[in-house]
């Protein structure tokens, strides 16, 4: 074996010198320099082939060059066209024999394999009529595209016998057609003969004979017009059940119109799907829209709201809202149901509006029906003279009355000059002539007004004394803070500036106190006696306190700490009961 392998090496084995020179035979034969490798069937190879595919693999054991690896080397034969042969006679016999059929005398099926109808005197009996013999076939067998071939078996001679009888039928309208050309020929010269008749004149059959033609020739006329443009006609490959038919199609688009893609040449106008022919948006939107080259196309988006597309949205809408109320109602699962329910819905609403119309209609009354207004009342046109002078007052004449409404107008009532509404102010209404906002009042006139005005001054000069109070007295205490402040620090000797307790209430209320906070120790015994008092008495209860006592306590630093020292901690684990301490044992 190692013998072997090192022949093998050795005879693939190839020099530097015989490598170069393949090489450039390579590169001639690709410039055509030299002749190209013929196979081993005598064919040309083609010099540029990759490597990769030119090259056969190692178990194929081909020693010569070729592309025979790349071929299929496992084909079968191809089938042929055999079928069952139809209408084979094989062998009749003139008397019956032993084994045959007993109803037909066939030798090739039995009696319960008799395909032939029940005989009333079997060929067995009669020795008559004996059938042929069939030809029984050898099984034929049939690959996966001869089981699905539809034309295996067929015979074009079958169809000979359709296109005989088309053919006759074609004959007989032809032979039909002359002779009614002939018969309109002759009339139509017998007419020209007489000078009395008009060419055009004749019974009503040759005039519509003549029509009829007239309308025949045309339609033909213009079907050979479209058949020799064929611009209009795209031929369109229609996939079937049975398989493909090739139909002819409508373009969608007359090919004299603007393309989409060509209305906006701007890169970033409307967007143009090559694919679907699609433009969705509007190519020329600063165009008017009036004009007649925007009206000829706005984009593939305006179709969105044509047709059904609307109805189909309300119905969509209807079902979401009343699966949103409650109901059993899904357009996709169901859409007969979601359908029915619209029209009922639609139903009932046409009826109620119905309703609401006749009762407004009964109430107020319909206008429409009644007879149409004069026009001259309708322009406002009357045929009335009248005249002024100056000042506007009536000369001559009758002046035009006001229109007058259901309403009451121009009605003063306790003592009041102007009506209700006719002055507002700060979001109210009221009086004009005295500016009350209280409805129904009684009118006071100037005075009212004066009054007015009056208290308007008099709340200005009030808000201003109240602020003035208020920045002096925040004045006043900010220079006695300073002067106090001014003190302490004289008093320590040192110029530090202390902090007041008592100034700010978080400190009071607050759970950190500062460092520098100073207690009477007086006042804090006097807090801790009143704390346990408290306590023990049940303390002063605020929910105790008389109706109309609203007097306040203020809360000193002292009160803090005594309710600091004095107060229960529930989360101190030595102050529980179980804990064999009263809080203040510690082991």
């Amino acid at each position: 074996e190692e013998g072997v392998d090192a022949a093998a090496m050795s005879s693939n084995f190839t020099s530097r010198e015989e490598r170069r020179r393949k090489e450039e035979l390579d590169e001639a034969r690709k410039a055509g320099l030299a002749p190209a490798e013929l196979d081993e069937d005598g064919n040309e190879i083609n010099p540029h082939i990759p490597q990769f595919m030119a090259a056969a693999p190692w178990y194929l054991n081909q020693n010569k060059p070729g592309l025979k690896h790349q071929k299929a080397f496992n084909l079968t034969a191809e089938e042929g066209g055999d079928w069952y042969k139809r209408g084979v006679k094989t062998f009749q016999a003139t008397k019956f024999r032993k084994g045959a059929c007993e109803n037909c005398g066939a030798m090739t099926h039995k009696k319960k394999d008799c395909v032939e109808r029940p005989r009333k005197k079997s060929a067995a009996k009669t020795g008559k009529n004996i059938a042929a013999d069939e030809l029984v076939q050898d099984q034929i067998a049939l690959g996966f595209d001869g089981k699905r071939d539809r034309y295996n078996g067929y015979d074009a001679e079958d169809y000979g016998r359709v296109v005989d009888r088309y053919e006759k039928a074609e004959a007989l309208k032809a032979e039909v057609a002359k002779r009614r050309e002939l018969e309109r020929a002759y009339r139509k010269a017998n007419r020209d003969t007489a000078g009395d008749v008009p060419a055009n004149a004749g019974d009503g059959d040759d005039a519509s004979d003549d029509d009829a033609s007239g309308s025949d020739s045309d339609d033909d006329a213009k079907a050979a017009d479209a058949d020799a443009e064929g611009f209009m006609e795209v031929k369109k490959r229609v996939r079937s059940a049975g398989g493909g038919a090739s139909m002819t199609v409508r373009n969608l688009r007359i090919r004299e119109d603007t393309a989409k893609y060509l209305r906006n040449l701007d890169l970033s106008s409307a967007y143009y799907d090559p694919k679907t022919r699609s433009m969705r948006e509007n190519p020329t939107p600063q165009d008017d829209p009036s004009s007649q080259f925007a009206l000829q196309f706005q984009g593939d988006n305006v179709t969105r709201k044509t047709g059904e597309t609307e109805g189909f949205e309300r119905l969509n809408r209807h079902a979401f809202d009343a699966y949103q109320k409650g109901q059993e109602i899904h357009m996709q699962a169901a859409p007969s149901q979601a359908e029915l329910l619209y029209k009922q819905f639609k139903e009932k609403k046409e009826k109620l509006s119905g309703v609401t119309k006749d009762a407004i209609l009964a109430k107020y009354g319909n206008a429409a029906a009644t007879e149409p207004a004069p026009e001259g009342l309708l322009l406002g046109q009357t045929e009335g003279y009248v005249e002024y002078d100056r000042a506007g007052r009536v000369i001559k004449g009758q002046e035009r009355a006001t229109a007058k409404s259901r309403y009451e107008e121009d009605v003063h009532e306790q003592n009041h000059t102007k009506v209700w509404g006719s002055f507002w102010q700060a979001g109210r209404w009221g009086y004009a002539c005295c500016r009350s906002f209280q409805k129904n009042s009684y009118c006071t006139g100037k005075k009212g007004l004066d009054a007015a005005d009056a208290a308007a001054d008099l709340m200005k000069e009030n808000l201003a004394a109240r602020e003035a109070a208020l920045e002096a007295k925040k004045r006043g205490e900010e220079e006695e803070a300073a002067a106090r402040e001014a003190n302490e620090g004289g008093a320590d000797g040192k110029g530090k500036k202390t902090k007041n307790p008592f100034d700010a209430k978080k400190d009071v209320w607050g759970g950190d106190v500062a460092e520098d906070v100073r207690l009477d120790p007086k006042k804090l015994a006097e807090a801790l006696r009143r704390e346990d008092a408290k306590g023990s008495e049940g303390g002063d209860d605020e929910r105790k306190r008389g109706y109309n006592v609203s007097h306040e306590v203020d809360v000193t630093e002292e009160d803090m700490e005594a309710y600091r020292m004095k107060r229960q901690r529930k989360d101190d684990p030595m102050n529980a009961p179980d804990a064999g301490t009263d809080g203040y044992d510690m082991v």
